[in-house]
């Protein structure tokens, strides 16, 4: 199993970059030439909807893409470092400077909010396997694709 791990800081700029490197790699890994739009789509959408969350809660750490090739499937992991909901918003506060009314940079505002449901729309309708999940110390969306090999194989 083959790993290509990515990561860049939070400027939408980079965004192609990932794109262009996940399709590179999802080549090489033998997913079919028809479906690497998709591909180059999805990730762009998970990079930016990363970006997004990482610029909005004032977080400088990184976003991470791990590229993986398993057996019969080609795999992307796509991270943030943004807390879930229900996580501690007492560190979160603290460390984003929230005042009293709990407004700050933790606490996008509802039009990001509804910016980030339709990336995660438009991720789900280019993947079929995908799996979002979220906790304290970030989320992360799955994606995978079936590999040629999986699909000579029984």
């Amino acid at each position: 199993m083959a790993t290509v791990e990515l990561r860049f800081s939070a400027q939408p700029e980079h965004v192609r970059t990932a794109r262009l490197v996940a399709a590179a790699v999802a080549r090489r890994a033998g997913v079919d030439e028809a479906v690497l739009d998709e591909v180059r789509l999805a990730v762009g959408e998970a990079c930016s909807r990363a970006v997004g969350l990482h610029r909005s809660h004032g977080i400088t750490a990184p976003v991470s893409v791990a590229l993986t090739e398993e057996e019969k499937a080609f795999s992307i992991e796509v991270g943030d470092s943004v807390p879930g909901p229900g996580e501690d918003p007492a560190a979160s506060d603290a460390r984003s400077g929230a005042d009293a009314s709990g407004a700050g940079p933790d606490r996008p505002d509802p039009e990001a909010d509804g910016e980030d449901e339709m990336g995660l729309a438009v991720i789900s309708g280019l993947v079929d396997d995908v799996e979002v999940r979220s906790g304290a110390g970030g989320g992360v969306i799955r994606m995978s694709w079936p590999t040629a090999d999986a699909a000579v194989r029984p």
